[in-house]
C-alpha cells in the first residue's frame, strides 16, 4: 500500500514539529521544504528527524529540500510559511508581507500538487487561508485553515486545569475567527458528559475562555523571543491524520462558508467532518442567541481582515 505523501512548507518551529508529530504517527512520507538563508537547513532537520526513526520505531521517509519539484504529487500540503509580527510592525505590514509569501506558496502548490488537500497554518490565519483559496483556485473542500482545533485544545486544557480532571474527559467546541474573536459554545461543552455550566460558574468560565483567546499571546510573553509551536503542530498533525486515514473526524476548522451560517463566502471556524477529500460536510449548529451574536461579531472581524488583505494585494 502506498504511503501518503505529506509536504510541509516552512521548516521553522511549527513546520518541523508538525513533521515530527506526523512521522512519529507514521502518517506518511514527509517532505520538509524551506527557502532559508542556510540552504541545508531543511535537509539537516529532516535527516535529524529520520535518524530518530530506529529509536521511536516509525517507518516513514523524511526528506528536506529547497526544491519545489521534490513536493510534486503530495496528497496533503501544510503551509506554515510566513513571518511573525515584529516590534513596530503594523497589522497591515504583517498582512501584506504574509499575503505575498502565502500567495507565492499557493502558486507553487497549484503547479506541483494540483490534487492536494491544503492545510494553512500561517497567520493571520483567517486571511491566509482565504488567500490560498484565491490563488490556488482549488475546490473549497480542499483548502482548510488550522485554528479551531488549537483554540479548542487550549480551552480544554484550561478547563481540565480548573477542574482537576483528565483532559480526555473535556469535550468542547469553539467557532469563529482565530484569536481574540473566537466564540466559545457552552451548549457544546461538557466534562464527562456533564454540561460545563453545571461545574464552572459563569464568571469563572468567561475568564477561562479569555485565557484561551489569548493563549498564543501568553506563550509569546513567556518565551520573549518566540511563539507557540508544540500545540499548533499537534493540531495540524491531527488534521493531516484525518485526511490521510479518512478518519471522518468532527472537528472545528476554518473552512469556506457561503450559505452556511449566513457567512457569505469567507473562511471561518465551524464544525466540519474531515476525511480523505478534505471537508466532507459542514455541521450547522442551532446557536443560542448570545452565541449567535458573538459569532456574527467574529464573522464581521474576519470580513474586515480579508477586506484589508484584498486592498493590500489588489484583489477584487
Amino acid at each position: 500500500m502506498r504511503r501518503a505523501k505529506i509536504a510541509i512548507i516552512g521548516a521553522g518551529n511549527v513546520g518541523a514539529t508538525t513533521a515530527h508529530w506526523c512521522a512519529a504517527a507514521e502518517l506518511g512520507d514527509i517532505v520538509l521544504l524551506d527557502i532559508p538563508a542556510t540552504e541545508g537547513m531543511p535537509a539537516g532537520k529532516a535527516l535529524d528527524l529520520f535518524e530518530a526513526s530506529p529509536i521511536v520505531g516509525f517507518d516513514a521517509k523524511v526528506t528536506g529540500t529547497t526544491d519545489w519539484a521534490d513536493t510534486a504529487g503530495s496528497d496533503v500540503v501544510v503551509v506554515t510559511a510566513g513571518i511573525a509580527r515584529k516590534p513596530g510592525m503594523s497589522r497591515d505590514d504583517l498582512l501584506s508581507t504574509n499575503a505575498k509569501i502565502v500567495g507565492d506558496v499557493a502558486t507553487k502548490i497549484r503547479e506541483t500538487s494540483p490534487q492536494a488537500v491544503v492545510i494553512v497554518v500561517s497567520n493571520p490565519l483567517d486571511a491566509m487561508v482565504q488567500r490560498t483559496f484565491q490563488v490556488t483556485g482549488f475546490p473549497a473542500a480542499r483548502v482548510i485553515g488550522q485554528a479551531g482545533i488549537l483554540d479548542t485544545a487550549r480551552y480544554r486544557a484550561f478547563l481540565a486545569m480548573e477542574l482537576g480532571v483528565s483532559v480526555e474527559d473535556i469535550s468542547a467546541m469553539l467557532l469563529g475567527g482565530h484569536g481574540d474573536t473566537m466564540v466559545p459554545i457552552p451548549s457544546c461543552t461538557s466534562v464527562g458528559g456533564i454540561p460545563v455550566t453545571q461545574l464552572v460558574p459563569a464568571d469563572r468560565l468567561e475568564k477561562i475562555v479569555e485565557r484561551a483567546r489569548n493563549g498564543g499571546a501568553e506563550i509569546v510573553a513567556l518565551l520573549k523571543t518566540g511563539s507557540a509551536y508544540y500545540a499548533p503542530a499537534a493540531a495540524t498533525a491531527q488534521m493531516v491524520e484525518a485526511v490521510v486515514k479518512d478518519k471522518k473526524r468532527l472537528v472545528p476548522c476554518a473552512v469556506y462558508c457561503d450559505r452556511e451560517y449566513g457567512v457569505g463566502g469567507y473562511f471561518v471556524g465551524v464544525p466540519v467532518v474531515l476525511g480523505s477529500g478534505g471537508v466532507e460536510r459542514i455541521v450547522e449548529l442551532d446557536l443560542l442567541p448570545g452565541e449567535r451574536a458573538a459569532f456574527d461579531k467574529s464573522i464581521a472581524a474576519v470580513k474586515d481582515l480579508v477586506a484589508a488583505m484584498n486592498r493590500l494585494t489588489g484583489t477584487a
